[in-house]
């Protein structure tokens, strides 16, 4: 049986931990509802900017449009025709949040191998240390370049590194690099809920969804604009904000779903070093007790020998 000091040692260490996993459960809370609190607001934007791109695209005028809207790149290839797939897994960049970053982690080299089963190539580029962190580890070569975004939206909640990265896709779609870019994150559903989810960024205004992957759809209202300029300059400026706006909604979700799992594993955290707690103490008063108890047999039997 453990001495009174080691489970008092072991008492207090528990103490310490707790206190440490309760201030993080805290800050997990409020960032969280910071996130939530910019997602909602942002995605009235978002929103109100897919109606409109999608309703001018369908207007006719726009339909001869370019792959990317910047510099007169190819159009897209039916999705049967890809051959060059960038895949952007997004992770956090700490740990401490339960199965978050393994999931995202194990769901990645599941695409991976899926692609390439296709013969499709793969092109990765992590946003997140720690699904850097695996890839490397497995021997898997990316571009490093965005692994530490979040951190930069967090801080900054602008679109300057967001644009950065729709750019360098966009480059890579006309110079033929790559045919399409996939994001693998987690989807906040709620607290307790948070799924992965693979979304593909709109290459073009005229793109058809794949309906094998969970794609966000457009709901918009068919409407007549009166533009000026014409629908195709009009087009021209909004597509590259939409896209922008696409990538940055899907950044904010998982760092929404990252707080959420965050909090979710410190207050599991919390609730089992209460438990511990509870039987530390209570095999300490036993202890106490069956250290008095053979004091008082030690001093009864010395009184019996004396007589």
């Amino acid at each position: 049986m453990s001495s009174l000091k080691e489970i008092k040692s072991r008492i207090a260490s528990v103490r310490s931990t707790q206190k440490i996993t309760s201030a993080m459960r805290m800050v997990a809370s409020a960032k969280l509802h910071h996130t939530q609190g910019m997602t909602e607001a942002f995605l009235r934007y978002k929103d109100e900017l897919e109606k409109i791109v999608k309703t001018l695209s369908h207007n006719g005028e726009g339909d001869h449009l370019d792959g990317s809207l910047n510099d007169g790149g190819d159009v897209r290839q039916d999705k049967e025709g890809l051959k060059s797939i960038l895949l952007i897994p997004v992770s956090s960049n700490s740990g401490l949040c339960g199965a978050f970053n393994s999931n995202i982690a194990k769901a990645t080299m599941q695409r991976i191998q899926e692609l390439e089963s296709q013969g499709k190539k793969v092109r990765l580029l992590p946003i997140g240390k720690k699904i850097a962190h695996e890839l490397k580890k497995v021997g898997k070569d990316f571009h490093a370049n965005f692994v530490e975004l979040l951190d930069k939206i967090e801080k900054s909640n602008n679109f300057t590194d967001v644009s950065t990265l729709v750019e360098q896709a966009c480059e890579w779609q006309q110079n033929n690099e790559i045919d399409s870019v996939e994001f693998l994150y987690h989807h906040f559903k709620s607290m307790g809920s948070q799924v992965i989810q693979v979304d593909q960024l709109n290459m073009s205004p005229n793109d058809n969804v794949d309906e094998n992957l969970q794609l966000s759809t457009f709901n918009f209202q068919p409407s007549s604009y009166l533009t000026e300029p014409s629908h195709e300059e009009l087009l021209q400026s909004l597509f590259p904000r939409l896209q922008n706006a696409q990538v940055y909604g899907i950044l904010l979700d998982s760092l929404t779903s990252e707080h959420a799992a965050r909090m979710l594993a410190m207050q599991t955290a919390d609730d089992n070093a209460n438990d511990l707690l509870k039987e530390l103490t209570l095999l300490y008063n036993k202890t106490r007790q069956q250290a008095i108890t053979n004091e008082l047999i030690d001093i009864m039997s010395g009184k019996i020998g004396q007589n």
